[in-house]
């Protein structure tokens, strides 16, 4: 259905999808969520905590990854914008590479406890097996995610509409992190507790949890490959048959400057974050929980929830809030709000009142479901913007470099906890750490995000595309290459 809507005095399309529609999309998420990002969120529990992998090694493995995807995402994001079919150019790689992201994540955690004490070239085989297997995956996960994400871009050409479709995106989203926030509670459960040790066997708990996660994978990108269709194909994409060069196709996206720094923005927040985003966890295990485990795992993923209850509650708020005041300022609000919750640790994170924790993970679950739902908003906007000034339309170049860019921050923010835990002298055989070791990891959790959110901050009230200026756009493409 299509309303007219008022942009400087004059009337647009207001171009709604149906909310199945939206619905069935965000259902993507979830393969993203346990595909990508399950594994950073694990991978210090497992390889560190469990297996005794030095957490040095474990944060380097998880940023080495990221150089691979250097070359892995730009490809993907060249292939799907090339790619012609009968089905589109995003929906195969959609279908085909959901169902094998799903059945192959097991691979990522299939080692042996007995291989901690066997060296290559002086390090820990479970550390090369980390990197070779996650070599194998990531071009797998990548050639789900990229055309995914670029499919979002191009479902509606409405400044509004494209909001309400990342709101729906990152409330899916909320949900299904709420699976990589229980995998540790997961491997709680009785079954895999060692039989006259009171220990859990957190390996196994985890490669039964990823079969069973990789399973929904496959059926939620079944449902998105046949409820979810590509709205510029027929009318703009197939009209050029010309292939855009890989290198062409990268200089021209990067050249954008709005794209430009909005990726500032973006690294930002995830640098700052996901830093300490691992040092929550030991904060949560060894001051909190007093160095019990398994209570600090079920803390875990009640800080989960809370994460998830404040994404569902940040999302149509600041949905709204975009609507009246701009998207760049409701950007602003979310940062503020995650400025109250990386710095109100100091203070909510207490072993005297263990509670009091997930108010401060529920402010950081608002704030960053709202900058994602309002960064990919925008992130539409700007594939307009280019396509004005280029002629071209780059979703899955411009995907890419966004997503290299954010999970290179991710994991560069993993490897920098593990230098902080290895600075602060963290012991993984010691259940009550040194004073002044948990004194570091509390500092770092409260200080070190705020600098992050400050810079995205400034970055993203310098980008120019308002609610006026994305409407002119829209009438001059449309007027060059008619309506999709």
């Amino acid at each position: 259905m299509q309303e007219a809507d008022i942009v400087d005095g004059k009337k647009t399309l207001r171009d709604r999808l149906p909310k199945r529609t939206k619905m069935a999309y965000s259902l993507g998420t979830a393969v993203d969520m346990w595909g990508l990002w399950l594994y950073p969120a694990v991978a210090f529990a497992v390889f560190n905590m469990y297996l005794g992998v030095s957490p040095w090694l474990v944060g380097l493995a998880l940023t080495l990854i990221r150089i691979f995807d250097a070359v892995v995402d730009p490809a993907m994001g060249w292939l799907s914008d090339n790619l012609r079919s009968k089905w589109g150019r995003r929906r195969p790689f959609i279908l085909i590479f959901g169902i094998l992201s799903g059945l192959a994540l097991p691979i990522l955690f299939l080692v042996s406890p007995s291989w901690v004490g066997i060296k290559f070239l002086g390090v820990s085989v479970v550390f090369w097996y980390m990197m070779l297997s996650t070599m194998v995956y990531i071009p797998i996960i990548s050639a789900f995610t990229v055309p995914y994400y670029s499919l979002g871009a191009e479902m509606s050409p409405d400044y509004e509409e494209r909001t309400s479709i990342m709101s729906y995106r990152s409330m899916a989203q909320k949900v299904s992190e709420l699976g990589n926030f229980y995998a540790l509670r997961f491997t709680n459960l009785a079954w895999f507790l060692i039989p006259g040790t009171g220990q859990k066997n957190t390996l196994l708990g985890i490669q039964v949890y990823t079969a069973i996660l990789g399973v929904v994978m496959a059926i939620f990108a079944i449902v998105v490959f046949f409820r979810v269709k590509e709205r510029y194909y027929e009318k703009v994409v197939v009209k050029v048959t010309e292939k855009i060069s890989i290198l062409s196709g990268l200089g021209e996206t990067l050249k954008c400057m709005p794209f430009r720094k909005m990726m500032v923005v973006g690294a930002a927040f995830t640098l700052g974050t996901s830093m300490v985003g691992s040092l929550g966890y030991y904060a949560t295990v060894f001051y909190v929980s007093g160095g019990n485990k398994i209570v600090g795992d079920n803390w875990q993923f009640w800080m989960g929830v809370a994460f998830m209850a404040g994404g569902l509650m940040g999302v149509p708020l600041h949905a709204a809030l975009a609507h009246r005041i701009g998207k760049r300022r409701a950007i602003v609000v979310a940062c503020c709000i995650g400025i109250c919750g990386y710095g109100g640790s100091w203070f909510l994170y207490t072993p005297a009142i263990q509670w009091l924790q997930t108010v401060a993970s529920c402010l950081m679950g608002m704030a960053a479901a709202s900058l994602w739902m309002l960064h990919s908003s925008i992130g539409a906007d700007i594939i307009d913007f280019d396509e004005l000034n280029t002629g071209e339309r780059r979703e899955g170049s411009f995907t890419a470099c966004a997503s290299y860019i954010l999970k290179l921050g991710n994991s560069l923010g993993y490897t920098f906890s593990g230098l902080i835990l290895t600075w602060a002298g963290f012991t993984w055989k010691l259940k009550v750490q040194a004073p002044e070791t948990i004194f570091w990891i509390r500092f770092s959790l409260a200080t070190l995000p705020i600098m992050g959110l400050i810079i995205a901050i400034i970055f993203v009230l310098s980008v120019k595309l308002t609610k006026q200026r994305s409407g002119e756009i829209r009438r001059s493409l449309e007027d060059r290459r008619g309506t999709v």
